[in-house]
């Protein structure tokens, strides 16, 4: 079920009881069974969302981004993947695709990556971990643990048997 005024794409493969809300952009990803895609959501081209996912509204999932099943993502949260980001090349010329390096990010299982959060490329957030709102991910967060802060650090550990 799609809302208003979305823009998916024919490559973009949608697993059963998606449900989209309005203003999405959706090209060249995968999105799991009874995902749901807020409003102003856009993932890009390469990306994939799993199972029962709840992507909040204005959240950017960008391409090489991978996020298992059962993830939250709250509101505003940005994926990036350049770590060195250019709009030209050193001869003036506008980049193109074959001009930078993608560097993958990996949201585990159960993780939950609060309001307007920013993800560096190459990370990767471990299972059921917890994100705070506005946090800036710079490096990878251990299964079960609680990171803030920018750049983002521990806060709480992960206890046996959670």
């Amino acid at each position: 079920m799609a809302g208003e005024f979305c823009r998916i794409a024919p490559d973009v493969v949608l697993g059963r009881g998606v449900k989209i809300h309005s203003f999405v952009n959706l090209y060249g990803c995968s999105v799991g069974d009874e995902t749901l895609l807020g409003t102003f959501v856009e993932i890009q081209k390469g990306a994939r969302v799993g199972a029962r996912c709840k992507i909040s509204s204005h959240t950017f999932i960008c391409e090489g981004v991978r996020v298992e099943d059962e993830v939250f993502v709250g509101h505003g949260v940005m994926f990036i993947n350049d770590r060195r980001p250019r709009a030209t090349r050193d001869d003036g010329e506008p980049q193109a695709e074959g001009d930078w390096t993608l560097e993958p990010t990996i949201v585990r299982r159960g993780a939950s990556i609060g309001s307007n959060a920013t993800i560096l490329c190459g990370v990767e957030i471990g299972e059921r971990a917890t994100v705070g709102a506005g946090a800036v991910v710079t490096r990878d967060v251990p299964a079960g643990a609680v990171v803030a802060g920018n750049p983002a650090r521990v806060i709480k550990r992960a206890v046996s048997g959670e």
